[in-house]
């Protein structure tokens, strides 16, 4: 995987969008390719592998999430990919042309991914305080993405520490907002920018609002990278399928985006074609009534009008009271050897 970025880098997560069917899967990897995303991404994980198969009440979702009153176990038995599927996906998204890759919830995960060769990694966000995944992972070689969605500054600081001292320098951090929906006004997008600056990373989003206005925003404050849950049709259902994309939306956020990037550019201030053009009506100094050798030059006869093909009008100061050498016509340019 290029960690140069050219352009924004945008992931398709496909999370428990395929609602256990392989066929459904392998078609959201297609039409992934179809919206325009460079990249497919899947969760490598089990329920006895992210927890136990308890119905105690500490295992019990009830923190105002979509997924309240289900069991920790129940959810993810529910949601997981079975890892069977994940090479004949990740397959699949090489014919497409499409970037694959994983999050890994364990070390079992992580040795799986390794055989299949995924390029990339990305921790999710509840995982990011996991500093032996982290630092396991790390150690892979591979280029690290982590979301930030429930870190505070000391969590995200030990992640980035734990990376690069397992000698991994590819690493992106991506603001999130972990709520499913999250409320835009939680998006909180000049973190981007932050964190780029403090932990000197690459930075993006992970982003879980409705739309596509906080992803397209986000490229101004420099995401180089945006993730964002990828579905069919809604109505197929499953954990996820509230909060995530369909084709159709995903192929206008990434046409937008897009447009983001052309818009907001690069600094350069050299001139295209088309601006030079422009200089054309721009202001210059002429001559304004018709001047006798030997005339002095005033502000009645000498004037900075457009169009801009005369004498500079910084000049303006030092050529009035001057003299003029020959004979000049009203609408000549006025020019430096002019000036006796």
């Amino acid at each position: 995987m290029n960690w140069e970025f050219e352009k924004v880098f945008i992931i398709a997560e496909l999370s428990a969008n395929h609602n256990g069917s392989l066929e459904v899967a392998k078609e959201t990897v297609r039409a992934a390719k179809r919206a325009g995303a460079d990249c497919i991404k899947l969760q490598t994980y089990t329920a006895d592998t992210l927890t136990i198969d308890s119905k105690k009440d500490d295992f019990l979702i009830s923190s105002g999430t979509i997924w309240d009153k289900q069991y920790l176990h129940d959810l993810y038995k529910q949601a997981y990919t079975p890892w069977e599927w994940h090479k004949e996906l990740f397959d699949l998204a090489k014919e497409e042309g499409l970037v694959y890759m994983s999050s890994p919830f364990d070390f079992t995960a992580v040795d799986f991914l390794e055989k299949l060769d995924v390029p990339a990694y990305k921790i999710a966000s509840f995982e990011i305080t996991d500093i032996p995944l982290i630092e396991y992972t790390a150690r892979k070689g591979k280029p690290m993405i982590i979301s930030t969605g429930i870190a505070e500054y000391e969590d995200i600081r030990l992640a980035v520490e734990t990376c690069r001292k397992a000698g991994n320098k590819h690493l992106a951090l991506l603001k999130c907002t972990s709520s499913y929906p999250a409320p835009l006004e939680e998006a909180n997008l000049t973190m981007i920018r932050e964190l780029s600056s403090e932990f000197d990373v690459v930075t993006g989003l992970s982003d879980h609002t409705m739309g596509d206005l906080a992803p397209v925003l986000s490229v101004a404050f420099g995401a180089k990278i945006i993730e964002k849950h990828f579905i069919l049709d809604r109505s197929i259902g499953g954990p996820d399928a509230s909060f995530s994309m369909n084709e159709q939306e995903f192929r206008i956020m990434v046409d937008r985006v897009r447009d983001a990037e052309k818009a907001i550019g690069k600094v350069d201030y050299t001139l295209t074609e088309k601006q030079a053009g422009g200089k054309d009506f721009s202001r210059s100094l002429y001559i304004v009534e018709d001047i006798r050798q030997g005339d002095v030059f005033t502000k009645e006869n000498v004037r900075s009008i457009r169009p801009g093909f005369g004498l500079h009008p910084k000049y303006y100061p030092e050529i009035l009271g001057k003299k003029a050498k020959r004979d000049l016509e009203k609408g000549e340019r006025m020019t430096l050897d002019a000036v006796e």
